[in-house]
């Protein structure tokens, strides 16, 4: 186990346990001007889509099941001006670690979205094996 003190004396501690890896990282969107909520599925190193913003999820992990239930995805989150055109550059505005069970911890500030990390789950077809004849040969 490691003690890490970072800003302002806080004690990070992080344990030597064995994480299960997800490939879609399962996260909440509010847009606060609507007051509506989307649970957005983001495939690991695809850009995903909400609103103005563009979230790709680098990776996402998640405690076996006789540990205290966390997930935590490291998400880069870009924005788009409301006017952007096809050659506008998005500015990036998070880029980090968010926790499942601790969402104010590493927050993305931004006066109209909120995302946060709910899981980490198995894409299907990554769920389903492939045919014998797809299959590597050792």
């Amino acid at each position: 186990m490691r003690l890490f003190t970072g800003l302002g004396g806080l004690v990070v501690v992080i344990a030597a346990f064995p994480a299960w890896a997800g490939t879609v990282a399962v996260l909440q969107g509010l847009d606060k001007t609507t007051a509506r909520i989307a649970t957005i599925d983001a495939p690991l190193d695809q850009q995903v889509r909400y609103g103005n913003l563009l979230i790709t999820a680098k990776a996402c992990v998640k405690h076996p099941p006789e540990e205290t239930p966390e997930s935590a995805a490291f998400l880069v989150i870009d924005e788009l001006p409301p006017d952007a055109g096809p050659t506008t550059r998005p500015e990036r505005i998070f880029s980090g670690w968010m926790f499942a069970s601790s969402p104010a911890l590493s927050a993305l500030e931004n006066p109209v979205y909120d995302v946060s990390v709910l899981d980490c789950k198995e894409t299907d077809a990554a769920a389903v094996p492939a045919p014998p004849g797809l299959r590597k040969s050792n």
